[in-house]
């Protein structure tokens, strides 16, 4: 892989605490606007408290059940260290991830039938920057 095209940077702006946002479509259209129609999209989150994540997108109370599950897992209102009190967002953000690799066919993501790409916020609400590099297969 090579012929780079140059860093896209996404901004979203959060709503709430813990969010799940769709970001397939803004996605789709970077891809769609750099004109590569078989490589690889590269997406990185550089935040600390936001990951990203694929899943099902044709179902909503799957990302409410994720959403339920990883405050199970690591509840909000446990006592941390961490100062800042948005200790449980580090923990959730480490389990999602802040980076996400997707093949480019076609020009567009090559996803499952149900899949979508969701920016995962777990300390808003905020302004959150993506930045997306596309990689053209040779």
């Amino acid at each position: 892989m090579t012929d780079a095209t140059p860093l896209y940077c996404l901004e979203i702006l959060s709503r709430s605490q813990t969010e799940f946002i769709d970001i397939t479509s803004q996605i789709s259209l970077v891809i769609s606007q750099s004109g590569v129609t078989s490589g690889l999209c590269h997406i990185f989150v550089p935040h600390t408290t936001a990951g990203l994540t694929i899943n099902e997108n044709a179902d909503p109370d799957v990302i409410t059940d994720i959403k339920a599950q990883l405050e199970r897992i690591v509840p909000s209102v446990t006592h941390f260290l961490h100062a800042e009190g948005n200790s449980a967002a580090h923990v959730k953000t480490s389990l999602t991830g802040n980076s996400l690799n997707l093949i480019i066919e076609a020009g567009r993501p090559l996803l499952g039938t149900w899949q979508g790409i969701y920016l995962a916020e777990f300390d808003g609400p905020r302004k959150r920057t993506m930045n997306i590099k596309i990689l053209k297969e040779k």
